[in-house]
């Protein structure tokens, strides 16, 4: 039987599964959770990743506001207080890490890790409204479901990757790559497979030495 928390499984932020089916052969008929890192809506550079042209209108630097509480995952999970707010670098990490760590025995989808991170502070206020405003909709999670069965918890590594199509940093814009692998581990010591994935994080913020906030992600 199906549980419940697999029914209520959402289309959401964790590309990490979507790649994983991917990778396995497996379509959106198998049951794959829709991959939710956002377009950019700046247009896409020649080059390795998908920066923008040189030009920032509109970024959006507001303090982000908190959704409704979510689960807190075994072993916790990163949070702003914990690093250096001036530091795209941490930011964008600990964005990132946030993003990809899911326990299914207090998520009900993927979709409860963006909404954690978005409460946790770590987005601009417009990209925490996006990742909450999209409805979670029921799909047979076949990765989540193989997860959830052994109540199994993702382990986060991101290492920084270089990239020379990245534009340099602005005094209000910045741009990371980093490849993330989320190792997945369960009850009665089950181990699945690492996922890995690439992963580039648009930054923003109001001024120079303000925080910087994640105003979106996109998975390669």
């Amino acid at each position: 039987m199906i549980s419940s928390r697999t029914r209520n499984a959402t289309a959401s932020a964790a590309a990490v599964l979507t790649f994983a089916l991917v990778a396995g052969g497996c379509g959106s008929d198998d049951g794959g959770v829709e991959a939710a890192a956002s377009t950019p809506s700046a247009p896409v550079a020649t080059g390795t990743g998908p920066y923008p042209t040189p030009s920032v209108t509109g970024a959006d630097t507001a303090e982000p506001t908190p959704p409704a509480s979510t689960g807190t995952p075994r072993g916790g999970s990163v949070r702003p207080k914990d690093v250096d707010l001036t530091d795209a670098d941490a930011v964008s990490e600990g964005a990132i890490t946030a993003l990809w760590t899911f326990d299914t025995t207090v998520d009900q989808g993927p979709h409860d890790a963006e909404l954690r991170t978005a409460e946790a502070g770590w987005l601009t206020d417009a990209y925490a409204d996006r990742l909450r405003a999209r409805p979670p909709r029921p799909v047979s999670g076949a990765q989540w479901q193989k997860w959830a069965d052994h109540d199994a918890r993702t382990t986060v590594a991101a290492d920084k990757t270089e990239d020379a199509a990245r534009p340099p940093d602005g005094d209000t814009e910045a741009w990371r790559q980093w490849t993330v692998t989320a190792t997945p581990s369960g009850s009665k010591g089950w181990a699945g497979e690492p996922v890995v994935v690439a992963v580039y994080a648009q930054l923003t913020r109001a001024a120079p030495g303000k925080p910087w906030r994640v105003a979106d992600v996109t998975v390669r």
